[in-house]
């Protein structure tokens, strides 16, 4: 079976085959990062970062955190979806010497790869859950990657991208907490507490798009920054 690709467009982002050939008659469908999948992951943030944090919800408030983060998903169901590795931050990239272009960034850990908006991985790498990002080094490279998108694709829309950066950042970091919670309570792995403020940074960033306003009230009200200083 031939390879099926995602678009027509000769656009960066978009261009990939969703089915991939494994082995002879055996092809693997790409999975879809749907609505529903996205809203499993944020559900960490309702069982496990906030009792961490004594901050129990009603069933009423978690009603409304997920009916307001649906609608929000809603936004990027529509936007051109594309490989997305979903960890494509500093750990999974290695540095390949002794070899030439882009072909010198070497990845590990994409066996989890799902077809979703292009904005995802780059959330993943300019908001590094592990090391710090200043934000303006963050700006710098998000506006340079729009530039190049917009340069070879004449349908980009920066500010619908910019839209779906914020809103893959807050599912993400919203995601994080959650599961950094979950890995110290559940699994004895307390270091990964110490990543939370960075987290937490980021996730304050992206609420303040616009687009996020009716989120960032509830977050505001019911969720508390982590405990821990960041460790050095």
């Amino acid at each position: 079976m031939r390879p099926r690709s995602i678009c027509s467009r000769n656009c960066i982002a978009c261009c990939y085959p969703e089915i991939l050939p494994l082995a002879p008659q055996i092809n693997y469908a790409i999975p879809i990062f749907d609505i529903a999948a996205m809203l499993v992951e944020i559900g960490l943030m309702l069982e496990w970062y906030l009792p961490d944090r004594d901050a129990v919800p009603s069933n009423a408030e978690r009603g409304e955190f997920v009916g307001q983060w649906h609608d929000l998903l809603g936004k990027t169901a529509a936007v051109p979806k594309t490989w997305m590795l979903r960890d494509f931050h500093s750990p999974n990239l290695i540095w390949l010497s002794d070899r030439s272009g882009i072909s010198r960034v070497g990845l590990i850990d994409f066996q989890d790869a799902v077809l979703g908006p292009a904005a995802y991985d780059l959330v993943s790498l300019l908001q590094d859950a592990r090391i710090d990002v200043p934000e303006q080094i963050e700006l710098t490279l998000l506006t340079r990657y729009i530039k190049a998108r917009h340069a070879t694709d004449n349908t980009f829309d920066p500010a619908g991208f910019a839209e779906s950066y914020a809103i893959m950042s807050a599912q993400r970091n919203t995601r994080l907490l959650g599961t950094f919670a979950r890995l110290n309570r559940r699994d004895g792995k307390p270091q990964y507490l110490r990543h939370q403020p960075r987290i937490w940074t980021y996730l304050t960033r992206s609420l303040a798009h616009p687009a996020l306003a009716g989120i960032r009230g509830w977050y505001e009200t019911h969720v508390p920054p982590p405990r821990l200083s960041r460790l050095a």
